[in-house]
């Protein structure tokens, strides 16, 4: 299994958080070429108190949000507009070891239904959505720059087109 979820809030459940996340993030990691089967990413399905708090905790920031990510490594690229770099991999089959971490996501139930409803969209949509933004927040891809905004989003565009989602943005 990909994500590891952990649910603090029942709603998700009801939303299907642990398939839908398990789908974004495989579909993520495919079409980035790499092997959704070598990595884990683990998943804090919360509400927006929790998130709040973490907001706080790691940006200064004590309101809720939609999603946060902890990547465990830095994959960020140096120059505006260029590709991160991606994870090492390992070896393959059956000397494959354990398998990589590559961060951790919370996302918040509340504000995503919000948004969601805001914007007219299926709040499963929205969260598929909000999960290959924190994937590849995890794989080093960012919005404060520029270009890396617009590689990031024109990332996300592809993969949400390829599970049949309309463009978000």
């Amino acid at each position: 299994m990909l994500v590891d979820t952990i649910i603090e809030d029942e709603r998700w459940t009801s939303a299907g958080i642990e398939p839908l996340a398990e789908g974004a993030a495989a579909a993520t990691l495919t079409h980035l070429g790499l092997d959704p089967s070598r990595f884990e990413i683990a998943l804090l399905a919360c509400d927006d108190a929790r998130i709040a708090v973490l907001n706080a905790d790691f940006r200064g920031k004590p309101q809720p949000t939609n999603v946060l990510s902890w990547p465990a490594e830095d994959l960020a690229a140096t120059n505006d507009g260029n590709m991160p770099g991606l994870p090492e991999t390992g070896p393959q089959g059956a000397d494959a070891g354990p398998l990589q971490e590559l961060g951790d996501i919370a996302i918040a139930y509340d504000t995503c239904a919000r948004e969601a409803a805001e914007q007219g969209k299926q709040l499963a949509d929205h969260a598929t959505h909000l999960v290959v933004h924190a994937v590849l927040h995890l794989l080093g891809y960012d919005h404060i720059r520029d270009r890396d905004a617009t590689l990031m989003e024109q990332t996300e565009v592809k993969i949400l087109g390829k599970l049949g989602l309309p463009d978000p943005y």
